[in-house]
């Protein structure tokens, strides 16, 4: 017979070796195919899951950074108001001092006037007194022998106490 006509015992012990090694293979072999299949499977699944939540922890992580950049805004908008109101009150409280100062100062001034005006007024009545004196003394030496001559020399008297008071007033 040919090799295309096998015969009945080529026929047997080929399809018993091959029953054998099915056999084999299916006791042996295949379980720990597709054990290696299954963890190969297992492995990939485990693979998926950890980029999915390595996934989510990156988006959890991006939200995270913008609401630490939104407060690190919000903080810096914050600082910034703070500081701009520092700013104003220290302006304000410059300028309020600067004011009183200047107040100061004015008043200071308006009390130096003053004194320097009483002292004018006192040197003058002192020199008023002192004319007074003179001419009260003169009036008593002078010879003053009649009422018209003692007038004349009063008048001319009132009218130097005059003329000294409107020289001291200018």
């Amino acid at each position: 017979m040919g090799l295309l006509q096998p015969e009945l015992g080529l026929l047997f012990w080929t399809s018993l070796a091959f029953g054998v090694v099915l056999f084999l293979l299916c006791k042996f072999g295949f379980p720990v195919i597709l054990r290696s299949v299954e963890e190969r499977r297992r492995f990939i699944d485990s693979s998926i899951d950890a980029a999915h939540e390595a996934e989510v922890r990156l988006e959890r992580v991006t939200l995270d950074s913008e609401a630490i950049v939104e407060k690190a805004e919000a903080e810096r908008q914050q600082i910034l108001r703070a500081a701009t109101e520092e700013r104003d009150r220290i302006v304000a409280e410059a300028r309020m001092k600067a004011s009183e100062e200047a107040q100061r100062i004015v008043v200071e001034a308006r009390e130096q006037a003053e004194e320097v005006r009483e002292q004018i007024l006192r040197d003058g009545r002192q020199q008023v007194a002192a004319l007074a004196v003179a001419l009260s003394e003169k009036l008593l030496r002078g010879e003053l022998r009649d009422k018209q001559s003692q007038t004349q020399l009063a008048d001319r008297l009132l009218d130097e106490i005059n003329t000294q008071t409107t020289n001291i007033e200018a």
